[in-house]
Order: C-alpha cells, then sequence, then structure tokens
C-alpha cells in the first residue's frame, strides 16, 4: 500500500480505523502493529507514536466503541417519552450498535481488555455506557416504577437481557427464533424487553 503522510493527530484515529478493518475482515488474530501500519499506509515504526503495543491499539479501540455506545444511548433516552419507556428502548439502541457494529462490539467485551488494572481508561468507558442504564432505572426509582431496594440489582438485568439478545442476533439465533413466532428481530426485541419491564414494574 502507498505509503501516506497524515498530521500527528490524524495518525491515531488512521491507525484505529486501519485496525478494525482488519478485524473486520479477517479477525483479531490478523492484528499486529506492523500490519496495521501497512493497511493504513504508514511506516512500521508509526504505530509506536500513540499505541505502546497490540493491546494499547486494541484498548483504545475499545474505548472509542465504549463512547459512540454511550452516546447513542444518551440520546435514545432524551427521546424517551418517560424513564421505564427509555429502559426498553435502551435496549433496542443497545441491539442495534451490536448489529451496526459486530466486530467492534465483540472486541469492546474481550475479557482480557475488561481489567480495570490493565486497561482503566476501557474499563472506565464501559462503566460510563453501563452508566445511563444505571441511571435510567434510578429515574424509574425516583417515579415510583421500579422497587427502590432492587435498583442495582436490576440494571445489571436488564444489561444483561441485553447484551444476551444482542449476542444471539450476532450469532444468527434471534433472527431464527423471531421467524418461527411470525415476527422480525428487532420487534421481537421490542417485545421481550416491554414484556420484562412490566413484570419488574408490576412489583412496585
Amino acid at each position: 500500500m502507498k505509503r501516506t503522510s497524515y498530521h500527528h493527530g490524524d495518525l491515531r484515529a488512521t491507525l484505529m480505523a486501519a485496525c478494525l478493518r482488519l478485524i473486520e475482515s479477517e479477525g483479531l488474530t490478523a492484528v499486529s502493529l506492523r500490519r496495521v501500519a501497512r493497511e493504513a499506509g504508514v511506516s512500521s515504526g508509526a504505530p509506536y507514536h500513540h499505541f505502546a503495543d497490540r493491546a494499547a491499539l486494541l484498548s483504545a479501540l475499545s474505548v472509542d466503541g465504549f463512547q459512540r455506545l454511550a452516546e447513542e444511548l444518551i440520546a435514545t433516552r432524551a427521546q424517551a417519552s418517560s424513564p421505564l419507556a427509555a429502559l426498553t428502548e435502551l435496549a433496542a439502541a443497545y441491539v442495534r450498535f451490536s448489529r451496526e457494529n459486530p466486530a467492534l462490539f465483540r472486541l469492546m467485551f474481550r475479557p482480557e481488555l475488561s481489567q480495570p488494572d490493565k486497561h482503566p481508561d476501557a474499563a472506565h468507558a464501559g462503566d460510563t455506557a453501563f452508566g445511563v442504564l444505571a441511571d435510567t432505572v434510578s429515574e424509574c426509582v425516583a417515579a415510583g416504577q421500579l422497587p427502590a431496594n432492587q435498583a442495582d440489582t436490576l440494571a445489571v438485568a436488564w444489561w444483561s437481557l441485553g447484551h444476551g439478545l444482542a449476542s444471539l442476533w450476532l450469532d444468527g439465533h434471534l433472527e431464527k427464533r423471531s421467524e418461527q413466532l411470525g415476527t422480525s428481530a428487532p420487534d421481537l426485541v421490542d417485545e421481550i424487553m416491554r414484556a420484562f419491564t412490566a413484570l419488574v414494574a408490576t412489583r412496585t
């Protein structure tokens, strides 16, 4: 690939984009700093100006993914008619993000990138995205729509359900099941989340 010159601030983003392209086309095992440099069209030493090693590059991609996810969740919550309605819509947005960014989504939840002692920025970005959901659950509690004594547990439960649906969809299982039920995968996600929300809300 032809060598390209970049402003210092652009190189980091260019390398991250090249890394994601490699993951999408060839998988995570294809990623090395040398290979990413080749994909980006820069010298083999260029990545070291921004990333100490392969893990640092992957961690930066994870941070970017969680930041993008958090932005989408915040925008979704802002448009919801109520905190309780927002919970269903947040789950749908979470699943949609995974569908639109499958390689990035899988990377974001790699066990080796979820260790706060090794990748504090990635862990913090993940906590921030989760915080959007947790704050929404707290708003439901304040409005008397969810039980206060289970707020923390319910936040994890909603995340777990949304993440499970996202994983099932990415692996092709949700579409198969939705066809058997005579509906679409997006509609099935909404129906599941509404049913779960209604079930929990009746306990208040």
